[in-house]
């Protein structure tokens, strides 16, 4: 039987890269869709080498792009993160990387038309329904993506992309503080280390987290990817903490989830406002998340959180948080409520995207023989 050939873009969103569809380009029934990203991704297996995934959780991503038919919304995402080794498609967390790439994508394909040198859409992630409006420059009529805009994570420079979040507490969990506190003291027990306990601060501002001191389990925060994917102890004491944290925070089991992500904190080094190594959630991430990276400073804003008293915080009411992670900084712009000073009212970042290539994945017909007539 001949493959199905299906339209796609493969883009590189933030420092996250995969393929992008169009919705109406997959199967409508999600478990024959789950099948065809499996198959086109290459996944289960840890070097995805029959698929387009890169071995790599950053690099086992898909996006799915519709219109929106909903008022005030132009478009649509959905957010699929694939994992090389398993047979998982999780469509439960968002991921403001890829998010980067949604306009652009559009864009691209015709679905929406550029509006003049820049480009504003509204855009609603399906996961979570979170709506930001996504910024693009577009001269004539056409997506940049040279400019001088720099981020930490991907090379060189390219045309700025701006995403200003519209409401992102309690993305997954019940609010932004889901446990009702803004710090947790926590006892984790498990095989193969002695019980321990640690205060954590568990926060959704956009992405699920568990943040805490790499103090408190005798790492300094400062070691390398490398050196903490290769640390066995620390990693089964974090993956007990998570199953530990996780039903406090109200998202019951998540043994076979990628959420919540979990967040080493250390004082600054590099003059920001703090030192962060991230696990998503069983790999230390080269970078850190666009949306753990904005929940990450709310977390620094907390007056009693895990990060008060380690965070450098620049005063004032609209607060430029630099978050520190192993391969440069990202930079958060929060606005404070002046009525509250516990309270983000605004996030809003800077992004980069770049179309990589355009044309069709295969998948075996075996799995889906493509839309029929």
């Amino acid at each position: 039987m001949p493959q199905t050939a299906i339209p796609c873009l493969l883009m590189r969103g933030g420092t996250s890269k995969g393929p992008f569809f169009r919705a109406a380009d997959l199967p409508a029934d999600t478990p024959t869709r789950d099948k065809v990203l499996l198959a086109a991704m290459g996944s289960p297996d840890k070097r995805q080498i029959d698929g387009l995934g890169g071995a790599h959780p950053l690099t086992s991503k898909v996006g799915i792009v519709s219109t929106s038919t909903r008022p005030g919304v132009d478009l649509e995402f959905l957010f699929a993160q694939l994992q090389p080794d398993k047979n998982t498609v999780d469509t439960t967390p968002n991921c403001g990387n890829m998010l980067a790439a949604v306009v652009p994508f559009a864009l691209e394909t015709g679905i929406v038309k550029a509006q003049g040198e820049t480009s504003t859409f509204r855009v609603l992630t399906l996961n979570t329904d979170m709506a930001c409006d996504i910024t693009v420059h577009t001269p004539g009529g056409q997506v940049e993506y040279e400019g001088d805009a720099r981020i930490d994570g991907a090379p060189g420079t390219a045309a700025p992309i701006t995403i200003n979040f519209l409401d992102t507490a309690g993305s997954v969990c019940s609010g932004l503080l889901p446990t009702g506190r803004v710090r947790d003291t926590i006892t984790v027990e498990g095989a193969g280390f002695a019980t321990f306990t640690l205060d954590v601060t568990c926060i959704d501002n956009g992405m699920p987290l568990v943040i805490f001191k790499a103090t408190d389990l005798g790492r300094s925060g400062y070691e390398s990817v490398a050196e903490l994917n290769a640390d066995a102890d620390l990693k089964a004491k974090i993956e007990a903490l998570r199953l530990t944290v996780s039903r406090r925070m109200g998202l019951g089991d998540v043994s076979s989830k990628n959420y919540p992500k979990m967040t080493l904190i250390a004082p600054p080094v590099n003059g920001g406002a703090i030192c962060t190594r991230s696990f998503i959630p069983h790999v230390c991430h080269d970078a850190i998340g666009v949306l753990a990276a904005v929940t990450v400073g709310t977390a620094c804003v907390l007056e009693g959180s895990v990060c008060d008293g380690v965070a450098v915080m620049p005063k004032g009411l609209a607060k430029k948080v630099s978050v520190e992670h192993p391969t440069g900084e990202f930079s958060v712009s929060l606005a404070i409520d002046p009525a509250n000073p516990q309270s983000v009212t605004q996030a809003a970042l800077l992004r980069t995207a770049r179309l990589l290539m355009r044309g069709e994945v295969m998948v075996p017909a075996s799995v889906w023989k493509g839309p029929q007539a």
